[in-house]
C-alpha cells in the first residue's frame, strides 16, 4: 500500500538514520541520497518523494552523474533510478542538465539547486592553482 509523501515525511522528519543534529543549529543537516541541499526538509528530501534528482561526482572524477528517481517505478526499487553521465565540459554539461530537467518537466523547484550542486562538483574537480612565488628581493648592503 502506497502512502503519501507528506505522511512519510511526518513519520521520519524528527528521527531517521540520515539526520545530523548539532547544537545551536536550527535546521538539521541530512545525508540522504538525492538531497541536493543537504538540509533536512520536506522539499529537498530524497527519501519521501516519488521523483527526485541527485547530483554526484562521476566514478572517474571527470564530470558528474545525475541520479533521477522515476515516479512511475516507485514500488520497484531496482528499476526506479536512472543514472546519466555528463562529461562534455563544464558549460556544456550544465546546459545539458538544465535541458534534461526542464524538458522532461522534472521537479521545477529543484532545477536551480541541481545546477548549483553540479557546478560545485565540477569546481571541486578542477586542479588547484598555486601562485608562483617571485624570487625574494635580497637587500644588498654596502660594505662600510
Amino acid at each position: 500500500m502506497a502512502t503519501s509523501s507528506h505522511l512519510n515525511w511526518l513519520i521520519i522528519r524528527n528521527n531517521n538514520a540520515f539526520l545530523l543534529k548539532k547544537r545551536d543549529v536550527k535546521k538539521p543537516f541530512s545525508t540522504e541520497p538525492n538531497n541536493l541541499a543537504n538540509v533536512s526538509s520536506y522539499r529537498y528530501s530524497g527519501v519521501v518523494h516519488k521523483k527526485t534528482v541527485g547530483v554526484v561526482p562521476a566514478a572517474d572524477k571527470k564530470g558528474f552523474t545525475t541520479v533521477l528517481k522515476k515516479g512511475k517505478y516507485a514500488q520497484r526499487p531496482a528499476k526506479n533510478t536512472v543514472r546519466v553521465n555528463f562529461k562534455a565540459g563544464p558549460r556544456r554539461s550544465l546546459k545539458k542538465l538544465k535541458n534534461l530537467l526542464t524538458g522532461s518537466k522534472y521537479r521545477k523547484d529543484l532545477t536551480q539547486a541541481a545546477l548549483r550542486r553540479a557546478s560545485a562538483v565540477l569546481r571541486s574537480q578542477k586542479p588547484v592553482q598555486t601562485k608562483a612565488k617571485k624570487p625574494s628581493q635580497v637587500s644588498a648592503k654596502k660594505p662600510e
